[in-house]
């Protein structure tokens, strides 16, 4: 991604320059009328808002990156055991 700063409107803003895939940009060509821009931005405000939204969750978590690995480990096993019952091995 690239990064520039501009003055719009009496605020800064960062200009980004992000790659997507050529067949979705064609698909995104026959909606001229959308504004991608604020589309993308609606998206990446969202996504911080989740992301601090977590942080402030997890700030006085005990809870490690090994013991959601474990759970994960557990979980999957569960879903295993489910699956060779229902359907065999």
């Amino acid at each position: 991604m690239c990064f520039h700063i501009i003055f719009l409107g009496g605020v800064f803003m960062a200009n980004m320059t992000l790659a997507i895939p050529n067949p979705l940009k064609e698909r995104m060509k026959k909606h001229s009328e959308v504004r991608w821009s604020e589309i993308a931005r609606e998206a990446f405000e969202k996504r911080v808002e989740e992301l601090e939204w977590l942080d402030k969750i997890l700030k006085n978590s005990e809870f490690t990156e090994e013991d959601a690995e474990e759970i994960g480990h557990k979980i999957k096993a569960e879903i295993r055991k489910r699956f060779e019952k229902r359907f065999g091995s």
